[in-house]
């Protein structure tokens, strides 16, 4: 086999579906975000403003997550030493562990380097070795998810999307005994929506099944505390599992599940993904638990990033700009074309300095490719005024239609 003609073959395919991933170069300009550098040669730069980030409240900048970072960089160095089984667990992860589980009121948290591996690993932990175990998952749940499940090699149900009928009658088909895990996600992060998770526990407890909730998108970000959704609906009590990442709205990195001292223990002695890998550095533990910290008790970033995300959408539907309506904080843009998605996103780069990555197949539906906008708190009356006039312009030079698609017809890929 001729593997490079192989892998050029490949390549050149989706570069002509319109869907090869180009990497923009940035450097994140601390006290200045969402402002950032745009690398475009070794001695040239321009700022950018940043539309797309994960980073949804600006935590990666704020003072006492950067104070705690530089200060157990001082302490404890640069790295964890090596897996937390054998010399890597160190005090502030266990610090860290703690908040969490106090976050989600569980009585217990497990520390994972990333939401991808927590979720894949915890999930194919507990599948493959509940016997007989049938995973029941959301048609929109994430890749890692989707991996984790796969992985397990048990028997997977896919029921519609946040549609909890639709659970019901594929849950009542299965034998009572047989151990079960209902997977779902609280805030989808292509779509913006959010699941109906008190219908889920309800059909979840009638059959004896456990609950998985992936709170990602939703932690920092909703609730009281930024416990998520299901803290702001007071429903953490009745998930089983409650999966987050320290990577977005606490602007760190680093995933995590929380849930009863028996469970959390249990992912730990038996996930791989857990076991051989080398421990997240202790000063990254300490800037999360910092950022935990901080959104437990402040507000006003979550008050701020709302009023922002609803002065966009009003701006958007004044244009008369598709978008997806939802009831949270991400804003889909809805392109619905993958070589024109990334020509206004090219566009909107070059001439007018606002960064938002394309989305294309196999993250949304062919058809379905959109510029997903999420306002932070930081995000100016000005920048926002600059990303409703650029796309304005855009709609109007590419004769696209002000038209918001139809949001049945837009789904996540499976």
């Amino acid at each position: 086999m001729n593997y490079e003609k192989f892998f050029q073959s490949r390549l050149d395919e989706i570069r002509q579906e319109g869907r090869y991933r180009y990497f923009t170069e940035l450097k994140r300009d601390v006290g200045h975000f969402p402002q950032a550098e745009r690398i475009i040669k070794e001695d040239q730069s321009c700022p950018v403003t940043v539309w797309c980030s994960n980073d949804y409240l600006g935590m990666g900048q704020h003072p006492d997550v950067l104070a705690a970072m530089h200060r157990v960089i001082d302490e404890c160095g640069s790295g964890a030493g090596g897996t937390r089984n054998i010399s890597g667990t160190n005090h502030y992860h266990v610090l860290l562990e703690q908040e969490l589980a106090d976050l989600h009121q569980k009585e217990s948290a497990l520390l994972f380097t990333s939401g991808y591996v927590s979720n894949w690993a915890t999930l194919s932990t507990l599948a493959a070795n509940m016997p007989g175990c049938i995973v029941f998952s959301d048609a929109g749940n994430h890749a890692s998810m989707i991996e984790g499940i796969r992985h397990s090699k048990c028997e997977k149900v896919i029921f519609n999307h946040n549609d909890p009928q639709d659970l019901q009658n594929k849950l009542s088909k299965v034998d009572a005994d047989r151990p079960k895990i209902v997977a779902f996600e609280s805030v989808y992060s292509m779509e913006g929506d959010i699941a109906p998770i008190a219908d889920f526990c309800d059909v979840a407890d009638r059959h004896g099944a456990l609950t998985y909730l992936d709170e990602v998108h939703a932690v920092g970000m909703y609730g009281p505390r930024g416990g998520g959704i299901s803290e702001r609906e007071n429903l953490a009590h009745r998930v089983s599992i409650i999966e987050g990442t320290l990577g977005k709205a606490y602007g760190v990195i680093g995933g995590y599940i929380t849930g009863s001292a028996n469970l959390v223990d249990f992912v730990r002695s038996f996930a791989s993904g857990f076991i051989f890998t080398t421990a997240l550095p202790p000063a990254i533990a300490a800037a999360s638990r910092a950022s935990v910290q901080h959104l437990k008790k402040s507000r006003s970033e979550r008050n701020k990033q709302k009023e922002n995300v609803l002065k966009v959408r009003a701006a958007l539907s004044q244009k008369g700009i598709p978008h997806l309506s939802n009831d949270g904080h991400i804003i889909p843009v809805m392109v619905c074309d993958a070589e024109l998605c990334k020509k206004i996103s090219d566009q909107l780069l070059d001439r007018f300095n606002i960064y938002i990555q394309p989305i294309n197949y196999p993250t949304v539906p062919r058809g379905s490719e959109r510029l997903r906008v999420t306002p932070t708190p930081v995000h100016t009356d000005q920048a926002i005024n600059q990303l409703i006039s650029a796309l304005d312009t855009l709609w109007t030079e590419h004769n696209l239609s002000r038209i918001p698609p139809e949001a049945e017809k837009i789904r996540l890929a499976v």
